[in-house]
């Protein structure tokens, strides 16, 4: 059994067609039929179903797919890291979610650039805005070296470090009835329609209950991964009306035009304020946790100045963090 068998393999199943497999391999045809021939004949099993069109795999073919892939990923992920290792990168590759560039990120970056300028010539930072969850195969791949966001993950290939719990705010559109009530409690935003943005979900799940006016709490237990609905759960709450859209921009871009309401962290309270007021909620376990996550095996030589950079930027601004490194 060759790599380029393999390779071949997953092509197909993955395009569907000898002909669009061949172009991304750049193999001819039967030249990728040889390859995958001789991989049946091999393990002496029929992996693809060549009789229908978009060609489909057996059910051998489908567990031996589910299961290769997997091992190509680390395999190409173990490649990409050896190259790193050889010939680290002087350019410092960051992942961001956007709520944090809206918060203290770019003074981060100045504060890295400052100090390392005092030691030799200036560092080249590329910020790259991508998911929470994209970030973990962008850090497997190289395309980024370290990423900084709301979720945890579970990964072999990944270590995060908890940043610190930025506070959620309200966000309500000016004409609201509530947009001048400084302290605000989640069960008085239930009736209102929440508009939700999170392409990432929670890994888990919590009990989610529905509150009359009695606080009668229904029996019925569901997942809640939804970041914000899991907030709301979390004192047995389920806002009456949802909106769920692409992301945190057009969330706001929504509340703006009196379409509903959303909660945001506290650093983008300065987004859109002629339309929009942001207030704060009483609750102080209704927060928005930052991770900063990188590589176990391969840290990139600039990321403890950025790491010290990070707590230089808390302890000006008087934030209450507990002290991590990488390991």
């Amino acid at each position: 059994m060759e790599l380029k068998q393999l390779n071949a393999f997953i092509a197909i199943a993955d395009l569907q067609s000898f002909s669009a497999a061949a172009k991304t391999t750049g193999l001819s045809q039967p030249s990728l039929s040889r390859q995958l021939k001789q991989l049946e004949t091999e393990m002496g099993v029929i992996l693809v179903d060549r009789y229908h069109r978009p060609l489909q795999l057996t059910e051998a073919g489908q567990f031996f797919y589910d299961k290769v892939s997997t091992v190509l990923m680390e395999l190409n992920t173990i490649t990409s890291m050896t190259q790193r290792l050889s010939a680290p990168s002087a350019t410092l590759n960051i992942g961001f979610v956007p709520s944090v560039l809206y918060g203290l990120l770019p003074e981060v970056i100045a504060t890295l650039k400052r100090n390392n300028s005092n030691h030799s010539p200036d560092i080249e930072v590329n910020l790259k805005d991508i998911s929470s969850y994209q970030q973990i195969e962008a850090l497997k791949t190289g395309e980024i070296d370290v990423g900084f966001g709301r979720f945890a993950h579970q990964d072999a290939w990944i270590q995060q470090i908890l940043l610190r719990h930025e506070r959620y705010v309200v966000a309500l559109p000016k004409l609201h009835p509530l947009a001048d009530v400084s302290e605000q409690h989640l069960i008085d935003l239930a009736n209102n329609r929440l508009i939700l943005y999170h392409q990432t979900h929670l890994p888990v799940s919590t009990s989610h209950t529905k509150a009359t006016g009695n606080d009668h709490l229904d029996s019925k237990q569901e997942p809640v991964t939804e970041p914000l609905l899991h907030l709301f759960a979390q004192h047995n709450i389920t806002p009456l009306m949802t909106t769920k859209v692409s992301d945190l921009q057009v969330a706001l871009g929504l509340v703006a035009a009196g379409e509903g309401i959303t909660l945001v962290p506290a650093s983008l309270q300065t987004v859109r304020t002629e339309q929009i007021s942001y207030q704060r909620l009483v609750h102080e376990n209704v927060t928005s946790p930052i991770y900063l996550h990188t590589l176990k095996d391969f840290i990139h030589p600039k990321i403890p100045d950025l790491l010290n950079a990070i707590y230089q930027v808390y302890e000006q601004r008087g934030i209450t963090y507990r002290k991590q490194q990488f390991v």
